[in-house]
Formats: C-alpha cells, sequence, structure tokens
C-alpha cells in the first residue's frame, strides 16, 4: 500500500462557512454604497426609465459581490427606486433563513430628485 492509499480521505462536504468566508455585511453595504454613488450620482428621475434602471443596478451589485468571492453564496439583490417628495416611505423583508450563515445589509442613496434604497442578501448554499 502507498502513502497516498494510506491516508485517510476526508469528507469534501461543507456545512457551515469558514469564518473568513462569512458573509460580511459591512463589506457588502460598502460594495452597495460605491455602486449607487457611481450610477446615481447626478440623475434625475424618470418613472419611465425606472425598472430598467433597478434591473440595471442590481445586476452592478451582484457583479460587485460576486467579485467577493463569497464561496457557496447565493445573492439576492432588491433595488427600489422612488421620486423624492418629501413623503415618507416604509419597508420591510421577512426571511426564512440559517441565522448563522445567512445576513443581508442594506443601503440608501438619495438626492434632490430620488431615493434609492439597495438590499442584498446572502445565503449560503449548503
Amino acid at each position: 500500500m502507498s502513502d497516498e492509499e494510506s491516508e485517510k480521505q476526508e469528507n469534501t462536504y461543507v456545512i457551515r462557512p469558514n469564518f473568513q468566508h462569512k458573509f460580511r455585511p459591512a463589506a457588502v453595504k460598502e460594495c452597495i454604497h460605491i455602486v449607487l454613488n457611481e450610477e446615481l450620482t447626478g440623475k434625475e428621475y424618470d418613472g419611465e426609465q425606472t425598472a430598467e434602471l433597478c434591473k440595471h443596478l442590481s445586476n452592478e451589485i451582484k457583479k460587485k459581490l460576486k467579485e467577493l468571492s463569497y464561496d457557496r453564496y447565493k445573492f439576492v439583490v432588491q433595488v427600489v427606486i422612488g421620486e423624492q417628495k418629501g413623503e415618507g416611505v416604509k419597508m420591510a423583508c421577512r426571511c426564512f433563513w440559517d441565522a448563522d450563515t445567512d445576513n443581508y445589509t442594506q443601503d440608501i442613496f438619495m438626492n434632490d430628485s430620488l431615493f434609492c434604497v439597495a438590499a442584498a442578501f446572502g445565503v449560503f448554499y449548503y
């Protein structure tokens, strides 16, 4: 029997991410903040373009999150854009997840014409 055969092989399944690879809300919030500032600075609210802009922002945020190399995490990004008219807006979400591995963060962008709320959810894929 060779040395390689005598070594015990370990299981390859992972049920929890390493501490270094856990979803970090602060780092993700920074990515969201960068994307929102780059894309929305100087923009005016246009109701006809809002849906397309939300899709574009969601895709850009997802690209940035994938660059962070969170192995085995699935990302859900939600972006809401509205016209700034001095009215209040309340948003809520509910999730059924593993509190040890899954998390979320959000960031808000506002100017004189529009507001934007972007939320990113990181769910560990078992």
